[in-house]
């Protein structure tokens, strides 16, 4: 195992089983949610060929330097409570697309897992590609010997999303990767306006799930237009405690920390 690997206290995959989801919206949510209630953070981002989380964090055109313990990662905040990996500060244009065999990707994710020097992080939270391809199989692989908490599997509520998960699921138990439990996303809409929730699909279903599979169910995070508009132009949560996905994501949070930290 790596050196920069063995200080990192808990390590969570956040995976979903199609794109469009929100998955890294809900990893990026998560990591602020663990700085607000007092933990240090990292977010690697190993979606390597849709690296949003750098945009969310409005950490864009940020440069990766050299330590002699390796990469250091991109920080948020002064305090460095939050630190960012992410495949997006090694490329010379943001809009470049990133066109790689496995191989060259396998080898990405082992780099990352090795060489970035995440000092005395708390939470390691692993934002991963939609599915289950070469990327996953190389993250776990690369993190197996940290004895990983265990997994977030997000889903929408509608049926198509859900029996995506399953994929996940079995994914997750052929590995020996441990299911923290279940979010359903977009789970109604927030009207910006009077702040009443509608469900604009259909709800329920990551519930559904995660009875019908004896895993435990985390919560449902709303579509909030003000929150994720915060979120895009890199703002976070801090100035926006009442809102209900906000408060959705720390109920949550406080479920992941109990089920980690006990």
């Amino acid at each position: 195992m790596s050196e920069n690997l063995k200080s990192i206290k808990h390590v969570i995959m956040v995976l979903s089983g199609k794109g469009g989801v929100g998955k890294s919206t809900i990893t990026t949510q998560i990591a602020l949610s663990l700085v607000q209630a007092g933990k240090k953070v990292g977010i690697l981002d190993v979606d390597l060929c849709g690296p949003s989380i750098p945009h969310m964090l409005n950490l864009q055109n940020q440069d990766v330097h050299q330590c002699s313990e390796g990469w250091v990662p991109v920080y948020t905040d002064n305090n460095q409570n939050l630190s960012v990996m992410s495949i997006a500060f090694l490329l010379k244009n943001q809009k470049d697309a990133v066109v790689w065999r496995g191989p060259k990707k396998n080898a990405m994710i082992k780099q990352f897992l090795t060489d970035v020097y995440w000092k005395d992080v708390d939470y390691l939270v692993i934002d991963t590609p939609p599915g289950t391809s070469d990327e996953h199989i190389s993250t776990v692989e690369g993190i197996q010997a940290l004895h990983p908490d265990g997994a977030v599997l997000v889903t929408t509520p509608q049926d198509v999303a859900t029996a995506d998960v399953k994929r996940e699921l079995t994914f997750c138990r052929k590995t020996n990767i441990p299911i923290l439990g279940i979010v359903e996303n977009m789970s109604g809409y927030v009207c910006p306006s009077c702040k009443d929730c509608t469900n604009i699909f259909s709800s329920g279903g990551g519930k559904a799930l995660a009875e019908q599979t004896n895993v435990p169910y985390l919560g449902s995070v709303p579509l909030d237009p003000v929150l994720t508009n915060a979120l895009e132009r890199g703002m976070g949560m801090k100035d926006y405690s009442t809102s209900p996905a906000m408060q959705a994501v720390d109920e949550i949070c406080s479920k992941i920390r109990q089920s980690v930290e006990d």
